[in-house]
């Protein structure tokens, strides 16, 4: 009896430990492989990425992977407003050099025929270790892999050997040569062979030698190398180890901005040789999968259905954090760290949450550690104020939670696809269906029902914050939207059914007397995007249109966008650098999708020739009055063209914990994650605090369950003794 009472008490010990406040939280936590006092970033992604191959990447969900691995030229200061630009790998900011057609230094405007710029990177910046650089005598030891055995390799990193080498300007130009390839498919071959000389005849050539050399082996057409070394691009000039030259038509102050960019990032042709084999693109081990950068991470861990990791460059030569560059109105703690080496952040770990209820439940326990705000929380987060002013609710200021809000320079708009024979096209009666389909979709209601106000409706392709924006009266888009009161009011249902009629549709009848039926195309395929889709519905509704919703994974919908087999769809922009030409440049027929292959960024394949005349003139200029005089006046013709339903311009609300520092919202930085830092102390306090275990109802169960088990044992050792004290009694022997 004592013993098995000391067995009871022995147990409720052991499991009293289990329930101390220091592994509560670990019963929650959603992270099994590491502790709360980790260097680790936990964040988030909703959208696989598809390209990791930053000449073909043009998508802000890739890009927030390979920004934090390749490292372009120039980077965005990451405090300084407005938004200026600085060296990344170089030593210094480009020189620049006018040129005459004579090839003679000039400063006169009307003489540039050539801007030239000459780049020179730092010294000894490495490449992550990769088995691309490993050599011996013999040569490289992983650019021939046949005959190897690969069954145990899942990752470049499971190789036996890795080795890394020195940044060269050779590496900046051979990105340069996969960009003019047409088979990479690079969004912006089609805007840069405008600009770098020599690049569409590059192009030309090494496009048609590529293909005689499938046509000889048509087997080896998804993994033939192809050697860029072996051709030059006449404008572009290796002087040695470190400098480099590229020579652009005329001048385009813009360039420089696109030098921020990951198409721009280097890529070893080490690395290109070694994936384009049979046994690597079999396994899915590519640039596409497997990005090799010089940056503050590198790519540990892909598994875009699950988890993707980054970890922080053992080869990475460390970067000081910004000592200036601060607003008035910014928080001073953003310079504690002035001068000290990035990244802090050991690894960052991105988890796919398809739908927001769990993401923002688990940032409220602490294990996000920044999160967005949508519908369904948001008012559990923010408070409106009478002056619409937007602050936290006290739960969030309980927790210490902090919030930034900005307009973003973006625009998400309703697309239609100008090829199309019944929403596209340019006569009267086809721009008209399209301005109706614009007033009747309202995005007022959208922004009220869907982002909590957060958000103002679109007047065109410029958003707030670039050059040619304007909200006054003289700004307003006059096919959609009246001026009442001092603001802009949406023309009514009434109006967008007149115009309807005249397009040929009256009450949305069409020729046959039925309905016309219209189809959308959309990634949004899970349960939070359903209300959305039957809002668009009804919007079409109101004029009588059937709206058929076509819905499929982000991947297969980019891939039918840029093949142009889409009627109607929405997408977005978030600018690249801040000019308008970065937005206006969408609507270029240069840039149409049908007109590039797939690869331009003009995704509604709007080709109207005076729009283009107008861009082509207006890209090379400086803001001025001139200048905003053509903008103006390109962003009327759209307006009445209408390839899209404008849509709007959101506004970003970020929350995060206290214990993330160095948050700033700069929207076009995008290499953000190596200037975080994080106070693990203080997120492992606030876990255990958040999460501590409710174990009276456990414990109350394990004392009924083990005192259940008296009355049973109790019973089982009575009935053995009696059966043990029966057969110790004597049995007498049967008489004969």
């Amino acid at each position: 009896m004592q013993s098995f009472f000391l067995h009871i008490f022995t147990t409720m010990l052991i499991f009293a430990g289990f329930i101390n406040p220091a592994y509560a939280s670990l019963w929650n936590s959603p992270y099994s492989h590491q502790t709360n006092n980790d260097e680790v970033l936990y964040t988030s992604f909703s959208s696989p990425p598809k390209h990791l191959d930053p000449v073909v990447s043009y998508n802000s969900n890739e890009w927030t992977f390979l920004s934090q691995v390749y490292e372009p030229l120039l980077q965005y200061h990451y405090l300084k407003q407005p938004y200026e630009i600085e060296p990344l790998t170089l030593k210094k900011m480009p020189t620049v050099t006018y040129l005459d057609q004579n090839d003679k230094e000039t400063t006169i405007s009307a003489e540039i025929e050539f801007t030239e710029y000459l780049f020179e990177l730092k010294p000894e910046i490495l490449f992550k270790s990769h088995p691309s650089f490993a050599k011996n005598d013999k040569g490289y030891i992983y650019h021939d892999l046949e005959g190897y055995d690969l069954n145990q390799i899942k990752s470049v990193y499971d190789f036996e050997q890795l080795a890394t080498r020195e940044l060269l300007a050779s590496d900046y130009v051979y990105a340069l040569k996969r960009m003019a390839l047409r088979q990479n498919h690079s969004p912006i071959y089609d805007s840069m062979k405008s600009y770098i000389v020599g690049l569409e005849q590059f192009s030309k050539t090494v496009t048609e030698r590529y293909d005689q050399q499938l046509k000889v082996n048509k087997t080896q057409r998804q993994y033939a190398y192809f050697d860029l070394n072996q051709y030059d691009i006449s404008g572009v000039q290796v002087l040695d180890k470190y400098r480099f030259k590229i020579r652009i038509k005329g001048k385009y102050p813009q360039f420089l901005y696109w030098l921020t960019m990951n198409f721009f990032a280097p890529i070893p042709w080490e690395a290109d040789k070694f994936y384009k084999q049979a046994l690597l693109v079999e396994k899915n081990i590519s640039l596409d999968t497997s990005p090799v950068g010089t940056g503050p991470y590198y790519l540990a861990e892909n598994n875009p259905n699950r988890v993707i990791r980054l970890v922080a460059n053992p080869e990475f030569r460390g970067e000081p954090y910004p000592k200036d560059g601060l607003s008035e109105n910014a928080d001073p703690a953003l310079l504690l760290d002035a001068g000290k080496s990035m990244p802090f952040i050991k690894e960052v770990v991105y988890t796919l949450e398809k739908e927001s209820v769990p993401l923002w439940n688990k940032f409220l326990q602490g294990y996000y550690d920044a999160s967005g705000v949508s519908s369904d929380s948001f008012d559990q987060a923010v408070a409106v104020t009478a002056a619409g002013d937007m602050q936290l609710t006290e739960q969030m200021e309980e927790k210490g939670i902090r919030f930034l809000s900005q307009v973003q320079p973006t625009i998400f708009y309703f697309g239609f696809n100008m090829a199309d024979e019944v929403v596209g096209g340019y006569s009267e009666k086809q721009r008209k269906l399209r301005q109706a389909i614009s007033i009747a979709i309202n995005f007022e209601e959208y922004i009220s029902i869907f982002m909590n106000g957060r958000g103002y409706a679109a007047q065109g392709p410029i958003p707030p914050g670039i050059y040619g924006y304007d909200d006054s009266m003289i700004g307003i888009n006059q096919y959609v939207y009246d001026w009442v009161n001092g603001r802009a009011q949406r023309k009514s249902i009434d109006h967008a059914k007149q115009l309807l009629e005249e397009a040929g549709y009256p009450n949305g009848l069409d020729e046959k007397g039925q309905a016309l039926t219209l189809y959308y195309d959309t990634a949004a395929t899970g349960p939070d995007s359903q209300s959305q889709l039957n809002w668009y519905r009804k919007q079409l509704a109101k004029l009588g249109i059937n709206l058929v919703i076509r819905a499929t994974d982000y991947n297969r919908f980019q891939d039918k966008v840029r093949s142009a087999k889409v009627q109607m769809f929405s997408w977005g922009w978030n600018a690249d650098y801040p000019d308008p030409e970065n937005f206006l440049f969408l609507l270029n027929g240069e840039n149409a999708a049908i007109n590039t292959d797939g690869g331009g960024v003009n995704s509604a394949n709007y080709d109207n020739p005076e729009f283009n005349r107008l861009f082509a003139q207006m890209k090379v200029m400086e803001n001025g009055p001139e200048r905003l005089a053509i903008i103006n006046q390109m962003v009327q013709i759209v307006r009445q063209d209408a390839p899209w339903a404008w849509g709007l311009h959101p506004k970003a609300l970020a929350l995060y914990h206290s214990w993330l520092k160095n948050v700033w919202p700069n929207a076009l930085a995008n290499n953000t994650t190596k200037y975080r830092r994080i106070d693990t102390e203080a997120r492992s306090q606030k876990q255990e605090q958040w999460n501590q275990a409710v174990a009276w109802p456990l414990v109350l169960l394990a004392v009924i369950l083990i005192l259940s088990i008296w009355p049973l044992r109790y019973a089982y050792r009575k009935r053995q003794t009696h059966i043990v004290r029966r057969k110790s009694v004597p049995i007498k022997q049967e008489r004969r």
